[in-house]
């Protein structure tokens, strides 16, 4: 295996391989209902409607040497699961800490689930719709 071209080392640069700091994402979704309780009466987000929701997680690091990759996919996929599994087809507003279930409090409820199990999580990103969603890097 040819080693990879690296980054000249300059005054406070690495000599670390340019591909060194790599970032990969696995995507999950899911189906679930919710309303959004603090908006004002008649406001369309405060009744009850559903989306088919779309969640990337990111992980970050330094590809292992030997295998070429920062994580196996099926990892990320594995940790996920109980997640996805505690969302799809609910009722998101009767979750604990999703009582007003905005795709920003999904993002930071979610990074608060999943980063104890994998540590090198570095950002979720939801999307309720194909136009609107929201990235959260972290507490």
């Amino acid at each position: 295996m040819r080693t990879p071209p690296r980054v000249s080392g300059g005054a406070g640069q690495s000599d670390r391989p340019h591909w060194a700091r790599m970032e990969i994402w696995r995507e999950f979704r899911f189906e679930a209902a919710h309303l959004l309780p603090n908006l004002p009466d008649g406001h369309k987000c405060k009744r009850l409607h559903g989306h088919s929701y779309r969640v990337r997680i990111f992980v970050a690091g330094e590809p292992d040497h030997e295998l070429g990759w920062v994580l196996d996919f099926a990892d990320i996929s594995e940790a996920c699961e109980p997640i996805r599994r505690r969302l799809d087809h609910y009722y998101l507003n009767e979750i604990e800490g999703l009582e007003n279930p905005t795709s920003e409090a999904l993002a930071r409820w979610i990074w608060r689930h999943l980063q104890p199990t994998l540590p090198i999580l570095s950002k979720v990103e939801v999307s309720e719709t194909c136009t609107s969603g929201c990235a959260y890097r972290g507490d």
